[in-house]
């Protein structure tokens, strides 16, 4: 069981951040852009199920038998590997719920000691036919397992009104099965690729930034430092938290979380309202540093919008805008989930 954090003043926080972060602190405000930033399923994946076939600017291939730089052992055996596979049917083995409108949800590989063969940072897509549908649904998710952990693949799904595939997920039982395919590439990680990662998201669109998180602290020989800027409506909709205090712990000279809550309790001692300029401006490594850092963004449009500018497509990232833009921040520095 990981060790229970309390959450500290954003004062605080910000002198722990100077360390790595050298912007001279600002006053935080609130304001920003509304609810929409918990607004849509997907978080900022829609479409993105095109890349089987494509790939965007930053391709990231699957290899079967794939491994993290560090880890020793014969490669095993691939369940995804893209190309002309099929959609493989999956077990569900396990469904757990999380909070009031999340569960995770554990799938069986074809194998029992196979991995998934997804890689860092990579999706896959799911399908689902009701009998009264016309065509079947479709949609991308971002496993939240280990990409090499042997037998299953693990996701964490919030269920949205009127979502036809999270609603579906939801109502799943252990014992029926789910079409799956991938990998969708996203970033094409390598340890150290940047010294410094800034991660802004919310809701969902914590997955892919936890694959690519978990991933850096996962490898011995991966020294990147990495901040997270997290909002939410309520603290219970905090995904992972409890895997994100563990690293905050585990590497406090290289991790650091600011979490923002738009109806924080009364006790809540972190951020309060939205996601801001300010914010940012204090806690991100300086756009000066050049290709030395990057900067992910993953969200519903209200967080795109405020944040970087949404994308034109999968394929288009589409020009730099927002909050990253006017603090000076070039377009080779973000990237867009």
């Amino acid at each position: 069981m990981f060790a229970r954090q309390v959450f500290r003043p954003a004062n605080v926080l910000r002198q722990h951040v100077r360390r790595y972060a050298t912007e001279p602190p600002v006053a935080q405000k609130t304001g920003g852009y509304g609810r929409l930033i918990t607004g849509v399923a997907l978080a900022g994946l829609s479409g993105s199920y095109l890349y089987l076939r494509g790939g965007d600017a930053n391709p990231a291939p699957s290899k079967e038998g794939a491994k993290i730089p560090g880890q020793t052992g014969a490669p095993a055996k691939a369940a995804f590997t893209g190309g002309e596979q099929g959609f493989l049917s999956l077990l569900l083995e396990k469904s757990e719920i999380i909070n009031h409108n999340t569960k995770k949800l554990v799938f069986k590989l074809p194998e029992e000691d196979m991995e998934s063969g997804l890689a860092v940072a990579s999706a896959v897509i799911t399908k689902f036919k009701g009998p009264e549908m016309e065509k079947p649904v479709i949609r991308p998710y971002t496993p939240t397992s280990d990409t090499d952990q042997k037998g299953y693949v693990e996701f964490i799904i919030k269920k949205y009104p009127n979502g036809p595939m999270s609603t579906h997920l939801h109502d799943m039982e252990p014992g029926q099965r789910l079409d799956i395919k991938g990998p969708i590439p996203k970033y094409a990680w390598s340890p150290n690729k940047h010294e410094h990662v800034a991660m802004i998201t919310g809701g969902t669109g914590i997955t892919p930034m936890w694959q690519v998180a978990n991933a850096i602290f996962k490898n011995p020989e991966d020294k990147t430092k990495v901040t997270l800027i997290f909002g939410n409506i309520s603290e219970e909709d905090i995904l992972m938290k409890k895997e994100l205090e563990h690293l905050e712990n585990t590497y406090p000279q290289r991790f650091r979380a600011f979490y923002v809550l738009n109806n924080p309790p009364e006790s809540w001692q972190g951020g309060k309202g939205f996601i801001t300029k300010d914010l940012l401006k204090t806690v991100l490594p300086e756009p000066k540093q050049g290709d030395k850092i990057k900067v992910f963004v993953c969200g519903p449009p209200g967080l795109y919008k405020a944040i970087s500018g949404n994308k034109k497509s999968p394929s288009d990232q589409g020009e730099l805008d927002g909050y990253l833009k006017e603090l000076g921040y070039s377009k080779d520095q973000v990237y867009k989930f």
